[in-house]
């Protein structure tokens, strides 16, 4: 089968699969797409889906690399690496870390390009406050600090608050609740 006529096969089905979900997405050009898979704790993960000549590549952004304890970091990512299914944790040249997969061609279908999107989702947005509490623990302390001393909103930032306040825990939400 020709490259061209792979390309607008794969197309067709990662179009449908992505409207059919009600997916955000740019196709900026054939064999490329740009997913926006909505989170609840990193709100959005842009999700890169390129034809190859053997696979579908599949790569979004999880974080930028680590202000401190990059070992940890690494540690961790390597751990999960093998429990997950058809993507990985990687970083790039600078350390930003990524998630990345293939996918071959005869495994493209509507079926299987869901699970690994939820993969992909689950994975970035599963595990991204852990990833910030490890690699950027002590930005986030401050900005509570600074935030706490001026009187500023903290809401951005509550799902920190264990992490950042452990005397907290048990205490119940700043206006009284359990």
């Amino acid at each position: 089968m020709s490259g061209r006529r792979v390309v607008d096969e794969l197309d067709a089905v990662v179009g449908q699969t992505l409207r059919d979900a009600e997916l955000v997405h740019e196709h900026p050009a054939p064999g490329r797409w740009l997913v926006d898979l909505p989170g609840t704790r990193k709100l959005k993960t842009v999700c890169g889906l390129v034809v190859g000549e053997h696979s579908l590549r599949v790569e979004a952004f999880v974080c930028r690399q680590p202000d401190e304890n990059r070992e940890q970091l690494w540690t961790y990512l390597l751990q999960h690496n093998a429990r997950m299914y058809a993507v990985a944790y990687s970083i790039d040249a600078v350390g930003d870390v990524y998630l990345t997969g293939r996918l071959p061609h005869a495994a493209v279908t509507p079926e299987e390009l869901d699970r690994v999107l939820g993969a992909v989702l689950s994975y970035a947005d599963d595990h991204f406050n852990t990833l910030l509490e490890i690699g950027f623990g002590t930005s986030i302390r401050r900005e509570w600090e600074w935030r706490v001393a001026r009187g500023e909103s903290l809401a951005n930032l509550e799902a920190f608050a264990d992490f950042v306040d452990p005397g907290r825990r048990g205490r119940g939400s700043a206006d009284g609740g359990a």
